[in-house]
């Protein structure tokens, strides 16, 4: 069977779209407000101010954009300095600021 296609319901609407509709109704009702009086625009304007700013704040942050969680800890098969006793050769860099340190394999140690 195939899958039948859903028909599109029109086009969707932006969210670039809504803001700039938000904008201009926030604008005419801020027109209005500061026509009737000076100071209840001001206050408006400070108590939309701290709305908006307060919920900005509030607002969670989604989860795409957050960290991941930490994952368990993966063996690398790397050795550090402190984990091993017999190194079998020191390797440094032409400038001397890295120093590897390559230790006795168990391989080469069972195998003579």
């Amino acid at each position: 069977m195939a899958a039948e296609k859903q028909p599109a319901e029109g086009p969707e609407p932006s969210r670039l779209a809504g803001g700039c509709v938000l904008a201009l109704l926030t604008g005419v009702a801020f027109t209005i407000v500061f026509a009737l009086s000076y100071v209840a625009g001001v206050l408006a304007v400070w108590s939309v101010s701290t709305a908006v700013l307060w919920w900005t704040v509030r607002r969670r942050m989604s989860d795409s954009s957050a960290t991941p969680p930490p994952r368990g800890v993966v063996p690398s098969g790397d050795v550090y300095a402190g984990e091993t006793g017999d190194i079998a050769r020191v390797v440094q860099s032409p400038e001397g600021v890295m120093c590897i340190l390559h230790p006795v394999r168990e391989e080469e140690v069972n195998n003579p």
